[in-house]
């Protein structure tokens, strides 16, 4: 398994996590998955790393709100949309 199909994989557990309503299990797995991920985008064009800091706030203000399911929507859809899109170049 590549390192982005990695990231994809525990993206998509980690939203499941917050959909099964295992917000504390899934919050220590979000901060794993960014603490993995974050060095990744360092390499990439500076419009990424814009969108990357977007997204991670839009995830964040959602953690914030205890919004769960709109949270595991960003982690499932667009953190892998951002990933398979920047990543694999």
């Amino acid at each position: 398994m590549s390192v982005l199909e990695s990231f994809v994989v525990d993206s998509q557990h980690c939203a499941a996590l917050f959909r099964l309503g295992r917000d504390v299990e899934a919050g220590l797995a979000m901060i794993e998955l960014i603490g993995v991920v974050l060095p990744s985008f360092d390499l990439t064009p500076q419009i990424v790393q814009q969108q990357w800091v977007l997204l991670l706030g839009q995830m964040l203000e959602c953690q914030e709100a205890q919004n769960w399911l709109a949270l595991a929507d960003y982690l499932e859809y667009e953190l892998v949309r951002l990933l398979r899109d920047s990543l694999s170049i």
